[in-house]
């Protein structure tokens, strides 16, 4: 792909990320490419993700030196300005993050001679029956220690506005949207609608909306279901529930879910991947629903996420499994693949032809 212009988010407090930057703009000076840092908190307060776009000169490549966080940061940039992004992995559990440190060249490189493949990823948006805000003593609370926060939401101007339907606000979400309660001693209590019919009324710690792509973080941590990031589906998770129903729900990518705030409840908190971006009262409802936009991560070779599952979650074989002593053999067999199984994917056959084990 053409690159004339990158945006660069870094995590500035690790040192190797630091490094890496530098290694990007030595790239970029070298093939006349242009190169702007992203999400820089400018006069002590943080843009919009528009406002980033254009202060960057709108790029047409995103890279993201850190961890998951830092991917996300530089996610809600690229969705905004429909550029793909190039996550350079310094975290430590993450699975958005792929290009280590020590390929940083290489892979822009790649990008450069287009030996990538872009990847398709689902976003979340919202309605809301109001406008997001967060009150100014829990903002100065809250930036004790972290930095600014994100302004509200902005309104989309180009969506219809109805009494049933709420404000249309300009939000993007990789991974989740949560409502969470505000005060320790008391649960939020919502009322959870999918596709338009009552599922059940919740007191819950908190209740979010995870894409497939968030399934590994929050919903995960919750006790929601591992789901690959080529699925489709909004997966509604409860959060410590003070009900028998405590499982997750999986909804169709076309089935919205809404959470309406109950007259019973304290005020809850509103989080677009893992940010505050609100507080709503009883009454107040959000509705959360698949992007019309999706997001474009670069990838240069097929994604084992089953395999970094395993990996980062340290999974270990049952000692019944292994009783023999014989660990069970990794995929894939070398013979030919059936003609039935053709548009499977698997991963690749082994370079040297020898079955792994």
């Amino acid at each position: 792909m053409t690159v004339s212009r990158i945006g660069l988010v870094v995590h500035g407090g690790r040192a190797e990320a630091v490094a890496a930057a530098r290694v990007v703009r030595e790239w970029c000076a070298e093939h006349a490419v242009r190169c702007a840092d992203i999400d820089v908190w400018r006069e002590g307060a943080r843009h919009s993700a528009r406002e980033e776009a254009d202060a960057a000169g709108d790029p047409d490549l995103i890279v993201t030196l850190g961890g998951d966080g830092t991917f996300l940061r530089g996610a809600r940039v690229a969705a905004e300005s429909d550029a793909p992004v190039l996550g350079v992995d310094l975290g430590r559990v993450g699975f958005l993050t792929e290009v280590p440190a020590s390929a940083v060249r290489a892979a822009l490189d790649a990008v450069r001679s287009e030996r990538i493949t872009v990847e398709s990823r689902m976003l979340l948006t919202m309605r809301a029956s109001c406008r997001l805000e967060v009150p100014a003593q829990m903002e100065a609370l809250l930036e004790y220690g972290r930095g600014p926060m994100l302004p509200p939401p902005r309104v989309r101007a180009e969506c219809e506005v109805g009494d049933n339907w709420g404000v249309a606000l300009n939000v993007t979400a990789l991974n989740d949207v949560v409502v969470e309660k505000l005060a320790r001693d008391r649960q939020v209590s919502v009322a959870v609608y999918l596709a338009g019919r009552l599922l059940a009324s919740y007191s819950a710690d908190a209740l979010l909306v995870a894409t497939p792509t968030g399934s590994t973080a929050y919903s995960f941590a919750a006790g929601g279901p591992v789901v690959s990031p080529r699925a489709e589906g909004l997966i509604f998770t409860p959060v410590a529930p003070h009900m028998v129903f405590n499982r997750s729900v999986v909804a169709a990518p076309d089935e919205p879910i809404a959470l309406r705030i109950l007259d019973r409840s304290g005020q809850a908190a509103v989080s677009i991947d893992g940010q505050l971006r609100g507080v709503l009262s009883p009454g107040d409802w959000i509705g959360v629903y698949a992007a019309p936009r999706r997001l474009k991560a670069v990838r240069l070779g097929p994604m084992d996420f089953y395999g970094r599952l395993r990996e980062r979650m340290h999974l270990t074989d049952a000692p019944a499994a292994l009783a023999d002593g014989k660990a069970a053999p990794l995929w894939p067999v070398t013979s030919p693949r059936p003609a039935d199984l053709a548009h499977l994917a698997l991963p690749p056959a082994p370079e040297d032809g020898r079955r792994l084990t």
